[in-house]
């Protein structure tokens, strides 16, 4: 048995074609992002006959089980990536909609402080940095 059929009925979603192969780009360790479109034309690029709804329907599955993170940054569409079962909060690059990931455990103390100042326990948070590439001085 394939590791993505060990994810997939972890979660108890059915093992399909469709859903290994989307599994499969989405594991793809160059690149962390991707939106559905990007996974769609992977698959037609690879000669796999998968419809764009199918894509939508199965990434929204794994989201659903926990298997993806969807995130909507203001450069463009929703984006996906497997969720590694770690924090992360991330850059977006406003020219260009690249996205970079960071962890800091300064700002998450300082987030956690903020909270608790507040009366707050934090128990979740989203960061995201919108940037411009620096120009040469």
């Amino acid at each position: 048995m394939s590791p993505d059929n060990k994810e997939l009925k972890k979660v108890g979603l059915k093992v399909t074609n469709p859903r290994i192969k989307i599994l499969q780009i989405l594991e793809n360790e160059l690149q962390h992002h991707f939106s559905a479109d990007d996974i769609y034309k992977q698959l037609h690029d690879r000669g796999k006959d998968v419809g764009i709804a199918t894509v939508y329907r199965v990434l929204t599955q794994f989201e659903t089980a926990g298997l993806v993170c969807r995130h909507v940054f203001d450069t463009g569409p929703a984006l996906y990536e497997l969720n590694r079962g770690d924090h992360h909060d991330h850059i977006v690059c406003v020219d260009t909609a690249d996205v970079v990931e960071f962890q800091s455990d300064e700002i998450e103390a300082i987030q956690r402080r903020i909270a608790a100042e507040k009366g707050f326990d934090l128990i979740g948070h989203s960061l995201v940095l919108y940037v411009r590439p620096k120009k040469p001085d």
